[in-house]
């Protein structure tokens, strides 16, 4: 059989053989599907080669005619994921003479600056950072030039106000860059029609579903607490029962040559960390969550990737694709809430094409294990829940409305209507409603003169930079370690407000 390799250029097919030697599943359904051009959701499991699936594809059309840059900008909801997207696509850019380059929260000036006075071809980003590009004027020149866009892991986006925010920020995009070939990737997405329609709109496109049938092993697990359990109990001032559970995780972790502990909160994660050093003071693991600093989970991604490390305790900040090497096993501290969550944890584990995903839910008390038990269930036959999405958000859609005045100072209200009725979540918004909120904003809120024309006003800047993103901000503050003056983490203002207390005691980084 010709392999679909074959259809790749020369140079773009040797690195492809030898990365694979023959195509994966999703490769040989989505990279024809990519260099026909076609707008393409693609699902397929973890470790399954699907972002290979269309980067050798766009990789191909890179090097086949001259593009300007930015000609491709690749999304992904998590700074830590562009990282990690960066080192595992430079090996085949430096192969084939392509530029490539990050762009985020953690971009330093130098950084930023050297993007738009030499522009790679490839901008690996995420969502919010369109808004930020679309009001600088010379990056709004390199941003004419995309042809590509992907975005991953695509079911983060479209449950959440970012999802609708980057669907508004695409239409502002559009206004420079046409139509540009537009491809989304999952590994757990439950209503595939409807993320479709979420990112495409009313745009032609197809899904590839490449789900192939990977051997999953999950169990549930409830341990009692036996005489040791007791023992110990009465040592460390716990009870019996967590004991018994700290035991069942210890043991697995230990079982495992490396294994992959997820909790749902900071607060569980960190408690576990330091009742796992009681068991054990010398246990080789570490700790990794959004509140750590960027160097402390950095360091302990590539220690647990040397396996200098057995294991990880970790919130949802390791549940995407991020790549730490080997896990051979994943537990989950108490029911994992949702199936979606479950399946893409245990995804991490047999992270390769033909190996087998090992994961055990530690439940806790009678509600916990039932819970548990039809998560497990519907996880291992692929019953995923339906996506629901946000609708017409007036929040989101005001902040883009005074992007689009920042970048334009006045427009039209049917221009800048039409404009964002073609986003998914705002397809059933009428004009009136949209002249409303038009009133809102130039008499309630000021931002914005209204009459035939929309105006922006002074005060348009301060809102637009301030609230770049959705996701709500909360005050923090810094954690320093002071023998060795580092920075080790935040704290929430919540949390101070509660126990920020002199001499209070807490745990960070376990």
């Amino acid at each position: 059989m010709t392999s679909v390799f074959n259809i790749l250029d020369n140079r773009i097919k040797e690195l492809a053989v030898s990365r694979f030697e023959k195509p994966t599943y999703v490769q040989k359904l989505a990279i024809p599907k990519v260099l026909e051009g076609k707008n393409v959701l693609v699902i397929a499991e973890t470790g399954s080669g699907k972002t290979e699936s269309v980067m050798l594809g766009l990789f191909n059309k890179l090097i086949e005619k001259e593009h300007k840059p930015f000609a491709l900008l690749y999304l992904t909801p998590m700074r830590a994921l562009n990282r990690d997207l960066m080192d595992r696509l430079l090996w085949w850019c430096n192969k084939i003479g392509i530029d490539i380059s990050v762009r985020h929260g953690d971009t330093t000036q130098y950084e930023r600056k050297l993007q738009v006075e030499h522009p790679p071809h490839i901008l690996i980003s995420t969502p919010e950072q369109i808004n930020a590009m679309l009001v600088g004027k010379r990056l709004r020149e390199h941003l004419k030039n995309i042809k590509y866009i992907v975005i991953d892991e695509i079911h983060e986006l479209v449950t959440s106000k970012r999802g609708v925010q980057l669907t508004l920020s695409l239409e502002r995009l559009k206004k420079y860059c046409g139509n540009p070939q537009i491809i989304a990737l999952s590994a757990t997405v439950g209503s595939p029609k409807l993320a479709a329609k979420f990112i495409f709109s009313d745009q032609k496109h197809e899904i590839v579903k490449a789900i192939s049938s990977k051997d999953i092993q999950l169990k549930i697990e409830s341990p009692f607490p036996n005489k040791e359990d007791r023992l110990i109990a009465e040592k460390i001032f716990i009870g019996s029962s967590v004991v018994a559970r700290l035991r069942k995780i210890y043991d697995s972790i230990k079982e495992h040559k490396t294994a992959l502990t997820f909790t749902n909160t900071r607060e569980a994660a960190e408690i576990l960390s330091s009742r796992l050093r009681l068991l054990d003071e010398k246990f080789p693991h570490e700790i990794h969550h959004s509140s750590l600093s960027k160097e402390v989970r950095i360091k302990a991604e590539k220690e647990f990737k040397k396996e200098k490390l057995k294991a990880l305790i970790a919130t949802s900040s390791l549940e995407l694709g991020i790549d730490i090497g080997s896990i051979e096993i994943v537990l989950q501290y108490m029911s994992p809430r949702q199936v979606t969550k479950i399946t893409q944890r245990i995804g991490r584990s047999g992270h390769g094409v033909g190996r087998v995903s090992k994961g055990i839910i530690i439940a806790s008390d009678g509600d916990d294990i039932f819970e548990s038990a039809v998560i497990g269930r519907k996880a291992l036959k692929g019953e995923l829940e339906e996506v629901k999405i946000h609708e017409n958000c007036w929040d989101v859609l005001t902040h883009q409305i005074i992007g689009i005045l920042v970048e334009n100072y006045k427009m039209y209200p049917k221009e800048v209507f039409e404009t964002f009725k073609k986003a998914y979540p705002f397809r059933s918004i009428e004009e009136n409603e949209f002249l409303t909120l038009l009133n809102f904003l130039a008499n309630q809120l000021r931002l914005i003169y209204f009459d035939d024309e929309i105006k922006r006003s002074r005060k348009v800047f301060d809102y637009y930079f301030e609230n770049l993103s959705v996701i709500p901000t909360q005050k923090k503050y810094k954690v320093i370690d002071t023998t060795a003056n580092t920075f080790v983490g935040t704290l929430d203002e919540e949390f101070i407000a509660s126990h920020g207390n002199t001499g209070s005691n807490f745990i960070v980084r376990g």
